[in-house]
């Protein structure tokens, strides 16, 4: 996950303000409502996903979940999500971090890095008692990264964190703690990109004293190991073998980086020149199925990874999870982007973006409060979202048939600092009082109504703060009401919802009662033909906002 690394393409329809409330690309009609019976066994191709899937009902009903995108790179502390990679390439931030704190990347790599992840101060029970309070209905863990690490008691690839780091199975103890506390659980698989993303592991400094001097993955084996904590394991396996090493003869620092740029940091969705690391990574994907019984399966990818392998896997986890549920579909498989005709076979996910639009398929788009992991740079300069800013993402993308995805990042000894707690503790304030009218929702008939944009596609969510106020309003319906996410406390204690103004067709049928989500107490309104506008009580202000529920005949059909 980096936007500045790799181009993506959009998958929002663009669109001004004015035409974004129109009802043309907003419309909720052809949302996909009626599930579509799953085959007796998928098999292994996109006909078989598109034709016999469907978003199960705790996904849709859920809205909200929170992400431990934790692994060895929090230790460094640096918010780089790919300073595993990045400590590589001389001249990058991530180098020098490392060469001050570590030493050269010839003599010290990533791997030492893996093994300073200690998770010594880890309560994860607190951590999931805090989530849950903030209203999360799911909880996602990292199971591996890009650095290939598995952050479980892997059988088949033996740099996992049973043997080296935390020496504790990380899936295993989120997994036995999230569902204690009720919460669905996934995992996140990022390997599938390993075989590429580490080959900056062989490179060299193109410059300096120590020119031309490959770095660690060039020279370990596992004979290299005798004596030392990694006794037994051949360093050969985690960074993947050099199957694009950069070639000798490079001595400047952009020439280095156009190499890098045009061959192994492609985000490359093919496979690699060894078939080796396909077949042990379909045999490490199955075993985290098999072993942790997710109810979803992550990919951080465009499109599923490795090719049949990714397709594979998606037939054998939609398989086994029908297996665990009589029969019946649970499990949910996402990418990155989907191509439309690919859509319906899986849940698409945007990265740190929205969408403009009511998608007819169930979705998710996945953002932090930070950097993926751990920055102590976003503590110092206080460069964390606000709570307002999360809130008013999750409105958004709840109104267009979304969930949202939080990671909160946690340092390499697995907690979290205060400031991340405080905005945690917050969100757990507004969701306490007006989450009710998020869960179990289903898209209106537009999504909403005001004049901030925040775009559509991946990386469009904007800066860390809200650009939303009271004027923007946010719909959903559930159980024949209508709910109106207020995305700012309207100044004067009014809000006034134009899209329900009796001569406006969007807003058709009769409003008979306002009130506030879980209260039986009517709030005070008036119906003109330009709005409904409704008196909200000024002991529930704060700088968020709030939610109504507008009961009434024929408003939600």
């Amino acid at each position: 996950m980096r936007p500045t690394r790799r181009t993506i393409l959009g998958v929002g329809l663009a669109g001004t303000a004015a035409s974004l409330f129109t009802g043309i690309s907003n419309a909720a009609s052809t949302v996909r409502s009626v599930k579509v019976p799953p085959p007796q066994k998928f098999v292994g191709d996109w006909a078989s996903l598109t034709a016999g899937y469907s978003a199960p009902d705790w996904f849709r009903d859920a809205k909200f979940g929170i992400w431990a995108h934790w692994g060895a790179a929090s230790v460094p502390a640096a918010g780089d999500d790919w300073y595993a990679r990045d400590m590589y390439l001389q001249g990058h931030p991530s180098y020098q971090h490392h060469l001050k704190n570590y030493g050269h990347p010839a003599d010290s790599g990533f791997m030492e890095i893996q093994n300073r992840w200690r998770a010594e101060r880890w309560n994860p029970a607190e951590l999931l008692d805090l989530y849950k309070r903030a209203g999360a209905r799911y909880f996602m863990a990292i199971a591996n990264h890009h650095d290939n690490l598995d952050c479980f008691a892997s059988s088949h690839h033996e740099w996992n964190s049973v043997r080296i780091g935390p020496r504790k199975d990380v899936i295993g103890t989120w997994e036995k703690l999230a569902r204690e506390r009720g919460l669905r659980f996934a995992v996140s698989n990022h390997s599938g990109h390993a075989w590429h993303w580490n080959q900056a592991a062989y490179g060299y400094d193109a410059e300096g004293s120590r020119q031309g001097q490959r770095y660690d993955a060039a020279r370990l084996t596992k004979a290299s190991g005798r004596g030392t904590w990694w006794e037994g394991l051949d360093p050969q396996q985690l960074y993947t073998r050099a199957s694009m090493a950069m070639p000798d003869g490079i001595t400047s620092i952009a020439e280095a980086d156009a190499w890098h740029a045009a061959t192994d940091g492609l985000w490359n969705e093919g496979v690699p020149p060894d078939p080796e690391f396909v077949r042990r990574w379909v045999l490490r994907c199955q075993e985290l199925i098999d072993k942790y019984r997710p109810d979803m399966l992550y990919f951080d990818n465009h499109d599923l990874p490795l090719q049949q392998a990714g397709l594979d896997m998606a037939a054998y986890f939609y398989n086994r999870n029908m297996e665990w549920n009589g029969g019946h579909l649970e499990g949910v498989v996402t990418a990155k982007e989907t191509p439309p005709q690919r859509r319906m076979g899986l849940v698409d996910v945007v990265e740190r973006g929205q969408k403009s639009y009511i998608d007819q398929f169930p979705w998710q788009t996945e953002t932090c409060l930070g950097n993926w992991f751990y920055g102590e740079e976003y503590y110092r300069k206080n460069l964390y979202k606000t709570p307002a800013k999360v809130i008013h993402t999750l409105c958004d993308v709840v109104s267009k048939n979304g969930n949202l995805m939080l990671s909160v990042p946690i340092r390499g000894d697995g907690t979290i600092d205060e400031k991340e707690r405080q905005i945690v503790e917050e969100i757990a304030t507004w969701m306490g009082r007006y989450g009710e009218a998020i869960y179990g929702t289903r898209p209106w008939r537009l999504h909403g109504e005001g004049s901030a944009v925040n775009g559509g596609g991946a990386f469009s969510e904007g800066g860390q703060t809200s650009i939303y106020t009271a004027k923007d309003v946010r719909y959903v319906t559930r159980n024949g009401a209508v709910h109106a996410l207020i995305l700012g406390w309207p100044e004067e204690g009014r809000v006034r919802l134009t899209l329900l103004g009796g001569s406006n067709p969007v807003g058709r049928g009769e409003v008979s009662r306002v009130t506030l989500p879980g209260s039986e107490l009517p709030l005070p309104f008036t119906r003109s033909a330009d709005a409904l506008e409704v008196r909200v009580p000024d002991t529930c202000r704060n700088s968020i906002g709030l939610a109504l529920v507008i009961n009434g005949t024929g408003l939600a059909t």
